[in-house]
């Protein structure tokens, strides 16, 4: 279609039948074989251009040619060579060239195909011109901070880790409440619906009604160690708290504790990162002190647990699991924490560490609870946590130890069973595993 467009156009140029507007498409074809990308309407534009140049003078053809068949600069170097030298094989005008083969152009290596390339040749001649930078063989400092450890960050990073983390969404897996909401393609029927829809027909049902389960996103609880021994993530942990209570609103409850548990909440509601950060450091009497995490999570269960942990709740604890306390009252909390919540994950920042094994007596005690075990010492992870968190499914887990791919999976599968196995009780004690010691 659009090579007779151009024919019937290079016949207005000197005549339907002459030599001179045969060579103008053969050399458009030239072009294109050679690889050079050029359209129906440019081929048109250059047509309607030799109408008003001289075509007795070489370089206004020359010109006319170049300005309007060439849209990009690699590629006038080698327009060049061809005009050369298409016609240099026809001066004087006598009978049309025949097909001039294109030189060959040397074998490039196999390299994948750019999108600024592919579209600069789809664009068009009035397509404004955009400069793109070649990244080719260049390194990301976006994927250099993905893997960078947070005790090794500078302030700089630290704030581009919190863009990132404003960047990311925050959502937790549905649960199916007992609220139903009106569904054309729901299952239950809604008879009152049903009967308003007849009394308004004098009592002949015409339509059917139905409802379905009211879906939810679930409530998530952050429980974050800000002892000494996580003096290096202390900062990040707030920063991450923040970042996610500003995502996901009133579904958020932040607690921190080092030797005495405190509600965080409040303070992360401010909008200003540094002044919630400050006022979060101010509410924390025990920052980077000692580490009581049986009796911090004792004090949760006690106090916050029936107001938080409701709807199936999410809990998150963050910490290096090294306990100054009772290793028993932690494994003891662990155990009830579980038991109320829907899911319960661990964060240990040690865990991205190769060679890192969970021996200390507090980790030790608390793993046999914890559904999910993952790393939380660099942003890639924290990436890691946000996509398992929005793929957790409606179930509750069979309460086993689940462990995803990481650095130390492998020497965590040769721990001894009393750490990773399902802890096993009698059947008295599973009905009685929520009950607390008086």
């Amino acid at each position: 279609m659009g090579e007779r467009v151009a024919a019937k156009a290079a016949g207005r140029v000197t005549g339907p039948g002459s030599a001179f507007a045969r060579n103008q498409l053969r050399f458009v074809r030239l072009l294109r074989a050679a690889g050079i990308p050029v359209v129906t309407r440019q081929t048109l534009a250059y047509l309607e251009a030799l109408e008003l140049v001289d075509l007795g003078r070489r370089e206004q053809v020359f010109h006319a040619a170049r300005s309007l068949l060439v849209t990009r600069a690699a590629d006038l170097p080698l327009f060049d060579a061809l005009f050369a030298r298409f016609w240099s094989l026809h001066q004087g005008g006598g009978r049309a060239p025949r097909e001039v083969p294109p030189p060959r152009p040397p074998a490039p290596r196999a390299q994948p195909v750019q999108g600024a390339s592919f579209l600069g040749q789809r664009a068009r001649p009035d397509d404004p011109e955009v400069d793109v930078a070649d990244r080719a063989r260049t390194w990301s400092p976006e994927e250099v901070l993905r893997r960078k450890d947070f005790s090794a960050m500078t302030e700089d990073e630290l704030a581009a880790v919190r863009r990132a983390l404003l960047a990311l969404r925050w959502r937790v897996g549905e649960r199916r409440t007992r609220r139903l909401v009106a569904d054309p393609a729901g299952r239950r029927l809604d008879l009152r619906a049903v009967l308003r829809d007849a009394a308004r027909h004098g009592g002949t049902p015409l339509r059917l009604h139905h409802r379905r389960r009211k879906v939810k996103p679930r409530p998530l609880v952050l429980i974050a160690d800000v002892s000494g021994s996580m003096e290096r993530y202390s900062r990040v942990v707030l920063q991450f708290l923040w970042c996610v209570l500003r995502g996901r609103g009133a579904e958020v409850e932040c607690f921190a504790f080092g030797t005495r548990l405190t509600r965080l909440t409040p303070a992360l509601k401010l909008r200003n990162p540094d002044r919630a950060l400050e006022a979060a450091a101010r509410a924390v009497v025990d920052w980077s002190g000692g580490t009581r995490i049986g009796e911090s999570l004792a004090a949760f269960n006690r106090r916050w647990s029936r107001r938080v942990l409701h709807r199936g709740a999410v809990a998150v604890v963050i910490s290096d699991g090294w306990e100054r306390g009772d290793a028993a009252l932690l494994a003891r909390e662990m155990r009830f924490l579980q038991h109320r919540c829907h899911r319960l994950i661990w964060l240990n920042p040690l865990l991205g560490h190769a060679g890192y094994r969970p021996l200390v007596a507090g980790m030790a005690a608390a793993l046999p609870f914890v559904d999910d075990f993952l790393p939380v010492h660099d942003l890639a992870s924290l990436e890691q946590l946000a996509r398992r968190l929005a793929a957790l499914p409606a179930r509750r887990p069979e309460r086993r130890q689940s462990l995803v791919s990481s650095p130390v999976s492998s020497t965590l599968a040769g721990e001894p069973a009393a750490l990773l196995a399902e802890p096993r009780s009698s059947p008295r004690q599973r009905s009685r595993v929520g009950e607390r010691a008086r």
